[in-house]
């Protein structure tokens, strides 16, 4: 049978539709669990040098901006990776890229123990970020392409409960190093080195996960394919021949006029957009920067800040996994509108809070603030993935992921600096307004995208 390329994309399409709207099988779902675990291996590599800084500054003693800087780079470096690694997962498969960027975690978190001097801890922290947002795009990617609908929604909406839970376990550990009297010039380079240890596990136990039938489908890989999506779903593409097939590759320039032509997808992808910057702002200015804040407003020293600190991640680790649990009920919109205005509700109660020095209340407002950001978290990635055209998952995946990494990076730099000189009070109030920004894209952006994917398969099947 020999096909031309017009009657091979309609074909992969329709395959791809029909993969989309398929029932899921144990192995899915263990693959679905094996990519958002990522995310707990993120958190580590992120954000345990928030509980870390003060150790870091003592040694080092850098300026203000140093410091930021130091924090940011990581967040740097994901901003190229996501970018890189959503296209070269769209290209060369999704196996490979995220087998590579695993193995990088392992061998770039180990060396940060080594580090001399800021710079070359600046240096190692952005090369470490590559691998980590290129894993992000392509393990979003796995996960809208190897569960049903409805379940894939709610394990992409786990991300800020697997986020909530490496924060926890970070804190952990680093107050019990604390506690044991270890040197802190050890403590906080066997902290980061840390990360090192789940990344391996999870490199392992990822060692005999295919690509997607859906991605060896628009390869044109098609006996690979059936192969999978019988393991997958159960279902071995009779729509398909026996035989592979090139298939040439779309342009990625063509990724955003695809989006673009429908209505439901293009709003839908500037919501998710805009929630992932406004979101990312809201934690990495104040989510972030907490231990420090707990420290400066004298609410308490290093072992009651990292004991508060884990209380407020319990109670957000807990909200991070109700949110994709209540997600049917509420739907995109609900949870993004209640989580953006009680963010934004939380943040201005903080700021008050710390102008009146009622130390008490501080982390209240603090607990407040992420529970609600772990609703207005948990569903922009999963909607710029699920809403995006199948032969272009991977990239949506990393477009959408670079909103999160360039706010990230900004406002962990800036917002040291931006406190020195306004206080820590006003600049809590400034980072408000990122949260009433992301309630108003929910309230009058966000289409209602639950269920999706049934309006994608009925598009595509009328084309063909």
């Amino acid at each position: 049978m020999i096909l031309g390329q017009e009657e091979l994309r309609k074909l992969s399409d329709e395959a791809a539709a029909h993969v989309l709207s398929m029932e899921g099988t144990q192995s899915g779902t263990r693959t679905g669990w094996l990519m958002i675990t990522t995310i707990f291996i993120e958190a580590w590599d992120l954000y345990s040098i928030s509980f870390l800084l003060i150790f870091v500054k003592d040694e080092f003693k850098p300026s203000a901006a140093l410091l930021g800087l130091t924090a940011a780079s990581v967040q740097l470096g994901a901003l190229i990776g996501t970018i890189i690694g959503g296209w070269a997962a769209d290209r060369l498969g999704r196996r490979k890229v995220f087998l590579t960027t695993m193995a990088s975690f392992v061998v770039l978190a180990t060396v940060q123990a080594f580090a001399t001097s800021m710079w070359q801890l600046v240096i190692i922290r952005f090369l470490l970020g590559i691998p980590l947002g290129s894993d992000i795009a392509t393990g979003y990617t796995y996960i809208m392409e190897s569960m049903p609908k409805g379940k894939r929604e709610v394990m992409g909406n786990r991300w800020q409960g697997m986020f909530g839970l490496g924060e926890v376990t970070c804190i952990i550990v680093v107050t019990i190093m604390y506690l044991s009297g270890m040197d802190h010039r050890l403590l906080w380079r066997i902290g980061l080195a840390l990360g090192a240890v789940p990344a391996l596990i999870l490199l392992v136990m990822r060692l005999d996960v295919p690509d997607t039938a859906l991605s060896l489908i628009q390869a044109g890989k098609f006996k690979q394919a059936k192969k999978v999506a019988k393991d997958m779903f159960n279902d071995p593409l009779d729509m398909l021949p026996d035989e592979d097939y090139r298939i040439h590759r779309p342009r990625t320039r063509d990724f955003l006029a695809d989006i673009w032509k429908d209505p439901v997808r293009r709003r839908a992808s500037i919501f998710a957009w805009i929630s992932n910057a406004m979101q990312g702002i809201e934690f990495s200015a104040f989510g972030f920067y907490l231990p420090v804040i707990l420290l400066l407003s004298g609410v308490s020293g290093i072992a009651g800040t990292n004991f508060f600190t884990a209380a407020i991640y319990i109670i957000a680790t807990i909200s991070g996994f109700i949110a994709p649990v209540i997600t049917p009920k509420l739907g995109h919109r609900g949870i993004s509108q209640w989580g953006f205005g009680g963010a934004c509700l939380s943040l201005l109660a903080a700021a008050l809070f710390l102008h009146l020095d009622w130390r008490l209340l501080i982390p209240v407002a603090a607990a407040a603030l992420m529970w609600w950001h772990y609703w207005s978290a948990s569903n922009g990635m999963t909607i710029c993935s699920m809403v995006a055209p199948s032969r272009y998952k991977a990239t949506a995946s990393g477009f959408g992921y670079m909103f999160v990494k360039l706010p990230n990076f900004l406002t962990i730099f800036l917002f040291p600096v931006v406190f020195e000189h306004l206080g820590i009070p006003l600049a809590t109030a400034l980072v408000s307004l990122s949260s009433f920004t992301g309630f108003m894209a929910a309230r009058f952006i966000l289409p209602e995208v639950y269920g999706y994917v049934e309006r994608e398969k009925a598009e595509i099947a009328s084309a063909v």
